[in-house]
């Protein structure tokens, strides 16, 4: 199954993110608008239903969301505006 249309990723893209108080992610909000919590935008990330980012195993054995290193550090999740 192909998630290109015309050439362009057809999947929803993550535009804004929440944090707590230690500057850690805990929300998401998509390019449709939806707003998920760290572990349903984690389950979709992994399943491969969001553009630009990937899950990962940090140093602490926990699993992460980050965004597809492409040398833009603008699109960082880190640099995405609040919701």
């Amino acid at each position: 199954m192909s998630n290109t249309i015309g050439g362009q990723d057809s999947r929803e893209r993550i535009v804004a993110v929440k944090k707590d108080g230690d500057g850690d992610l805990t929300a998401f909000k998509t390019s449709s608008g939806r707003e998920l919590d760290y572990a349903t935008a984690f389950q979709e990330v992994q399943a491969g239903q969001i553009a630009g980012v990937n899950t990962f195993k940090g140093k602490d054995g926990e699993f992460y969301i980050r965004g597809d290193a492409d040398g833009d550090p603008t699109n960082n999740l880190d640099q995405l505006p609040l919701f």
